[in-house]
């Protein structure tokens, strides 16, 4: 009879630890991250606008061309031409040829209606488009450290306010851009290394969300170098 009821107290506790368990990792989910602090500058939208054109003068003379943004200036281009939590396309690049930025697949690429977020590729479900992913998130920051690109996206999922952040390798491949997660966290949980690399395997191996990673065709190359997002141009 001692033996039965030591079983039965056992159970309880191991019930109540679960439960204890499960709503600690419901508060770090839903517990946002700060966003990381990148310094502003009123002039930085418009110094990457002038790398850009001057990226195309010397396509223009035949002259190979490099863009090499500093965090400031990237921040401040996506701020310029990236419209999220509207539901919009990117607006795309502005500078005068029209197409040299990378535009909609670089921003696609670093950054879903509020039933298809970023939560639903990590969990393993159906995997929602970028065009998706974009019209739920609300912020998006980037940092550079090194090699190693850190996304922070505040997004609406089913009218609560989360956050992922991602840290991950920038590349391409086969005229694709290319993203390897290294660690990754949703709200202040620590997300698996497994579940981050399915997922990103996942969302870009769909062919729609594939054809967005397109590298548009005067790029040859994206990559991050000393902090620093840095464009090879054919």
């Amino acid at each position: 009879m001692d033996d039965t009821s030591a079983f039965g107290k056992a159970y309880k506790i191991l019930g109540w630890v679960s439960v204890a368990g499960l709503l600690l990792v419901l508060a770090l989910v839903l517990r946002k991250s700060p966003a990381p602090d990148v310094p502003t500058d009123p002039g930085a939208a418009a110094r990457a606008e002038k790398k850009f054109e001057a990226a195309d003068r010397a396509k223009a003379a035949g002259q190979p061309a490099e863009v090499a943004l500093d965090r400031t200036e990237l921040n401040s281009y996506l701020a310029q031409n990236l419209q999220v939590g509207d539901g919009q396309a990117p607006a795309g690049a502005a500078s005068g040829s029209g197409g040299s930025a990378p535009g909609s697949a670089t921003a696609s690429g670093a950054a879903s209606s509020s039933s298809a977020s970023p939560v639903t590729g990590l969990a393993g479900e159906e995997q929602p488009t970028l065009d998706q992913v974009q019209s739920a998130v609300k912020d998006v920051k980037v940092d550079m450290v090194g090699d190693v690109v850190k996304a922070y996206v505040l997004f609406d999922f089913h009218g609560k306010d989360m956050t992922l952040e991602l840290d991950g390798h920038l590349s391409t491949e086969g005229g694709y851009i290319k993203f390897e997660p290294i660690s990754g966290m949703l709200g202040s949980m620590p997300l698996p290394q497994s579940m981050l690399n399915t997922a990103v395997e996942k969302m870009m191996a769909s062919p729609e969300n594939r054809e967005k990673l397109r590298l548009p065709p005067d790029i040859t190359d994206i990559k991050i170098v000393d902090g620093h997002a840095v464009m090879t141009y054919k």
